[in-house]
């Protein structure tokens, strides 16, 4: 009997006994659907993340004082001041620094009309919005002459333009941040992603920020919240990164041996910490798929055990005419990879169908994501065989050892 053959014969029995091979392969189904469906679920909320991080700016690198949390809600901000984010953009002292802008946030009551709500406002350069994806959807950006002259001009996040204006168009008008008059002058494009946050903040030049919000009125040593600089390139982050230490140690005067008052963390590094955690997770969900294949899997090594006892006179007969170890070994074999296989295809078809379902769904700001790719399927598929071909050794093997006399006798 060649391998043909066995196919053929072992999709007769299993055909002739429908709803036990039905239930032999539930196992196998709810694994490979779980595995599939899990681990592309994963990639896709991985390609999300990876997404909104680089959208912050890849080459970006992020310097707080150590106590703007606490102190900039009380409208201070710390140790960083804009002499210190001019002593960065020396091109002689921070060769692998690119760009620099200093930044300053508060929540603050933005009033239009009779609408008026508690708005992320960030007072910043022009520089932010290479350093960070901020790409425009009608109007312009802040110039470095509204910063010059201390403009009161805005530039609205897509969600703050929808909450204030609805479908009306923004631009020209007025609105009163924290009591003061601000021209609209731009509607940024909409983000998205998991970050509510994303999409939901006005930018205003920095020094109207701290002089009309904050109410700073010397032009020296004004402190700022935060440094977003940008490197060179990826490759020249942690050189950029000493640069920025030596040069803010120095201008703080800390002594060798202190600790720094300030806090440096690039994108790449909350990326990677990310990827880890993700990575993790992956592990996670494709591990709850393999425990139903392992379920599946005993399933298969139980029903065969049983369909080994049931056929020990036909095993008999066919070792009476000739049929070999070999034979009966892979007769065996060949049905319980069949009863695998077709779990895993219609487990399959079943987490296609879900991922499909599934795929562009909005919950809140994020839109979910599950692409199935074809190194899934194909580990997916094979796993499903292994686990029969696995549950099917034992069986197949006692099957193939049988005595045929003894074998002809059993009723």
């Amino acid at each position: 009997m060649n391998i043909w053959e066995s196919i053929i014969t072992s999709w007769q029995t299993l055909y002739s006994n429908k709803m036990r091979s039905s239930l032999t392969i539930l196992g196998i189904v709810i694994g490979v659907s779980a595995v599939v469906f899990l681990v592309s679920f994963g990639r896709g909320h991985k390609a999300n993340v990876t997404a909104i991080f680089e959208a912050m700016g890849a080459n970006a690198i992020y310097i707080t004082s150590a106590t703007s949390m606490t102190q900039g809600l009380a409208g201070a901000t710390g140790s960083l001041t804009l002499e210190d984010a001019k002593a960065l953009r020396d091109p002689g002292r921070a060769p692998s620094v690119d760009l620099v802008a200093p930044m300053i946030e508060k929540m603050v009551r933005v009033v239009y009309g009779n609408k008026n709500s508690t708005v992320d406002v960030m007072g910043t350069t022009p520089e932010i919005a290479q350093i960070i994806d901020y790409p425009v959807a009608v109007g312009r950006f802040i110039a470095e002459q509204d910063v010059s002259r201390n403009a009161n001009v805005a530039v609205l996040g897509n969600k703050t333009a929808s909450d204030l204006f609805d479908t009306k168009n923004p631009l020209g008008e007025t609105i009163r941040i924290s009591g003061t008059k601000f021209e609209v002058i731009g509607v940024l494009q909409k983000k998205g992603g998991f970050l509510a946050s994303a999409d939901d903040f006005i930018i205003i030049p920095l020094t109207t920020m701290q002089s009309r919000i904050l109410g700073q009125t010397s032009p020296r040593g004004r402190p700022v919240q935060t440094i977003a600089v940008r490197a060179v390139s990826t490759d020249q982050i942690d050189a950029a990164r000493e640069e920025i230490t030596s040069i803010l140690r120095q201008r703080h005067h800390i002594r060798e041996g202190k600790d720094d008052d300030f806090t440096i963390i690039d994108m790449q590094e909350i990326l990677n910490r990310m990827n880890q955690v993700l990575g993790i997770f992956q592990v996670f969900i494709g591990s709850v798929g393999a425990i139903s294949l392992v379920v599946g899997g005993i399933g298969i090594m139980n029903i065969m055990l049983v369909s080994v006892t049931e056929r020990t006179r036909e095993i008999g007969i066919r070792k009476a005419v000739g049929a070999k170890r070999r034979d009966i070994l892979r007769q065996f074999l060949v049905e319980a990879a069949m009863l695998s296989l077709s779990g895993g295809i219609i487990g399959l078809t079943l987490a296609s169908l879900a991922t499909w379902a599934i795929t562009g769904v909005q919950l809140g700001p994020y839109s979910v994501k599950a692409p199935m790719s074809a190194d899934i399927v194909i580990i997916a598929l094979s796993v499903a065989i292994f686990v029969g071909l696995a549950s099917g050794i034992y069986p197949a093997s006692r099957a193939a050892r049988l005595d045929p006399i003894e074998s002809l006798r059993h009723e």
